[in-house]
């Protein structure tokens, strides 16, 4: 049975929007590595439409991203939304339910399914107990505003961390599952 593994940069006050807008100046080959083996240890993307669109936009197209960028490009992906119709890049569709497929996905063998940003989509896994692990990139930066990983209407829920991996550049990865597990 896969699991399905949310990972996300957040910052210290648990803003998810835009990372790229703040994240660039704490990059490090620690978090190079950290987000290459969270890659290769996927079989599947499941993306939502605005993380998807962005990434169709940028990943096809770059160069001198080794075999991290080949991964991306060439894994499965799967996107939620409700108006797509269609989709390239290797991704499909979900019609109908999103957590009744997702569900059906985590049935199947083969390695992780990986939600990269989506934060519509996280929040729809979170109320339908389908996520497995979230790993948390948090960025030693305050923005003060922005769209939260957990916004207001988050349902409660207790977590366990399972794994703390701190880089030099001050970004903290911090792995959680659900304690109820």
């Amino acid at each position: 049975m896969r699991k399905v593994i949310v990972s996300e940069y957040v910052t210290l006050d648990g803003v998810m929007d835009e990372p790229g807008l703040w994240s660039g100046p704490f990059w490090s080959e620690e978090a190079s590595n950290f987000k290459h083996d969270e890659l290769f240890a996927s079989g599947v993307l499941l993306l939502g439409r605005l993380t998807y669109e962005g990434f169709a936009n940028a990943w096809p197209t770059m160069e001198g991203t080794g075999d991290y960028g080949e991964r991306m490009k060439s894994l499965p992906k799967y996107v939620a939304s409700t108006t797509l119709d269609t989709a390239e890049w290797n991704a499909s569709v979900m019609k109908g339910s999103v957590p009744e497929t997702v569900a059906e996905l985590k049935q199947q063998s083969g390695q992780d399914v990986l939600v990269f940003g989506s934060g519509q989509l996280v929040h729809t896994l979170m109320q339908s107990h389908l996520i497995d692990e979230y790993r948390l990139m948090v960025y030693p930066i305050i923005l003060g505003s922005g769209k939260r990983l957990f916004s207001g209407g988050s349902e409660q829920q207790t977590l366990r961390l399972v794994e703390t991996q701190p880089f030099s550049s001050g970004v903290v990865a911090l792995t959680y599952q659900p304690a109820e597990r």
